[in-house]
């Protein structure tokens, strides 16, 4: 399915709660993967990851890709000229044909590719300040806030790098703050792509996450919001391991709490964009 990036409107996707510097955990998380890629044999990249029909360095590829779109966006917002480029960007379909076009590379050229990127993504966001955290650049919602953005970036690659250490047998890394970083924006994600794509409805989502705790509420009417305090009557409640979660808001495992039909629509906006309904 083509995204449908909304550019309309600043306020569309807000997280009104603190988060720290999400480059801190964004940059951790990219070189310990890199540290781990470095660790490899010849065997093991060629091993398949969790995603479908792709292996450890395909991911790793795509891994490449998105470290690039993310440099450059993140440039251009600071500029204050935010990219349009997701229009026509389809999830599905444009990953898998970049990552069918580097087939060839070996092993060490895409590490040695990761690491750059990985190197290019600290250059542009080190340093930003509060101010600049809160100009707009482009994620796959549309024009949302440079933490939102890198909170995107953060949510992916923790994802692709289970993807890739689970299958291998190797004990992924689970600090808390990236934790807490990939479910806030993960529980955020499906409403708004949900509102980006068809607006009139409204909702909330209520999270209480273990190990590490985690509470906010996710309101959801013309936008998007993420706060803490108190639920509204009504609201979809999700509790678990906060690990779990995330995995279940990224479709890798099975929710740990029932979700009434009512409320599936609060959860369906990544799964409608990936095509798996």
């Amino acid at each position: 399915m083509q995204l449908t990036p909304r550019y309309d409107d600043p306020s569309f996707l807000r997280l009104d709660r603190p988060l720290g510097d999400p480059a801190v955990p964004l940059l951790r998380q990219r070189r310990r993967l890199a540290d781990v890629l470095g660790g490899l044999d010849d065997a093991q990249w060629a091993a398949p990851s969790r995603c479908e029909a792709w292996s450890v360095k395909d991911v790793v590829a795509h891994l490449v890709s998105t470290n690039q779109f993310w440099t450059f966006s993140i440039g251009a917002g600071l500029a204050g000229e935010p990219t349009r480029f997701l229009t026509t960007f389809d999830p599905v379909a444009s990953p898998a044909e970049l990552v069918d076009a580097g087939r060839a590379q070996p092993p060490a050229a895409v590490l040695a590719d990761f690491v750059a990127s990985n190197e290019a993504l600290a250059g542009a966001v080190e340093t930003l300040d509060d101010e600049a955290w809160s100009k707009l650049a482009e994620a796959p919602p549309g024009h949302v806030p440079l933490r939102a953005v890198v909170l995107h970036a953060l949510w992916d690659a923790w994802i692709h790098e289970r993807d890739i250490v689970l299958p291998l047998g190797l004990a992924p890394v689970e600090d808390d703050d990236e934790i807490a970083g990939c479910l806030t924006y993960g529980a955020a994600l499906s409403p708004a792509f949900a509102v980006a794509h068809s607006r009139g409805r409204t909702g909330a989502v209520a999270v209480a996450a273990s190990d590490p705790d985690v509470r906010f509420v996710v309101e959801v009417g013309d936008g998007v919001v993420v706060r803490d305090g108190d639920a509204p009557d009504g609201a979809l409640r999700l509790e678990g391991p906060a690990v779990e979660l995330v995995e279940a808001l990224s479709f890798r495992v099975p929710l740990p709490c029932p979700v009434p039909a009512e409320h599936e629509w609060l959860l369906s906006g990544l799964a409608e964009v990936f095509d798996r309904v």
